[in-house]
């Protein structure tokens, strides 16, 4: 296991294998176990890191919730980068982590050699949509402080990974699940790196949402695998990878 101290936060983060380098973020409840399947398969050919957001799996921060937003989880991926000298890498992640990924390069483009979307979308630019998400995580924050672990406990993507901590999950829903305005989705026609995007058939608030994403990132390529549900790398291992490898395979940073 490796950390980095940043800020008040201790994060836990995984370095492993040779070559083009390949920085993955987990969803919501998750951690960087999730990507498992993708690195047993792939992972003597590319540098993957890992890492466990705030809230997540071993990463370690004070339950203060001005620790827990986009603004620290950005910087926890620059900081990730910075401290392996990489001043370039395939920036990619799941569900939250994909919208994150988003975030990252709407404000570091210069970081961000590719982009792998995976079970996500753009957030929104319309105040009352957003807001209702926002009522969401909010009320998903509160059954998890009162109640412990939910329903999201029994998803494939969080079985396989490293449990945090209730009272973590549960600001990490109130800070980083939550969201402030429509950057990210205003910055998709200004993606200028290869983009891949993977979704699976049945995860219906996903299918639409990966298809707009599509449609606006200039030469992104998207992926639908059928029958397969949120945790798609997970549910659907083999033709995910598959999909990933061959989206590195092409690519030179």
């Amino acid at each position: 296991m490796a950390w980095l101290d940043r800020d008040a936060a201790r994060l836990h983060y995984t370095d492993s294998g040779t070559g083009l380098p390949v920085l993955l973020t987990h969803g919501f409840g998750a951690s960087g176990e999730m990507w498992r399947p993708q690195i047993d398969v792939l992972g003597d050919r590319y540098r993957f890191i890992t890492w466990d957001m705030r809230g997540h799996g071993r990463t370690q921060c004070p339950m203060d919730d001005t620790q827990f937003t986009h603004e620290h989880t950005m910087a926890d991926l620059l900081a990730l980068l910075d401290h392996l000298e990489l001043e370039q890498a395939v920036i990619g992640g799941h569900s939250l982590g994909g919208y994150m990924s988003l975030a990252f390069h709407a404000r570091h483009p210069t970081r961000v050699g590719a982009l792998y979307a995976q079970a996500c979308g753009p957030g929104y630019r319309n105040d009352e949509a957003r807001a209702r998400w926002n009522e969401r995580a909010r009320s998903r924050a509160e059954r998890i402080a009162v109640r412990g672990f939910d329903g999201s406990a029994r998803a494939p993507e969080v079985a396989i990974s490293v449990a945090g901590t209730p009272a973590g999950l549960a600001a990490a829903a109130r800070g980083i699940l939550t969201q402030v305005d429509a950057t990210v989705i205003d910055s998709l026609r200004s993606v200028a790196v290869p983009a891949l995007i993977v979704v699976g058939s049945d995860d219906t608030p996903f299918v639409d949402a990966t298809a707009y994403m599509e449609s606006r990132i200039p030469g992104a390529r998207r992926v639908v695998v059928s029958g397969a549900g949120h945790g798609v790398n997970v549910e659907a291992a083999e033709p995910v990878t598959a999909a990933l490898g061959e989206f590195l395979a092409g690519l030179t940073l």
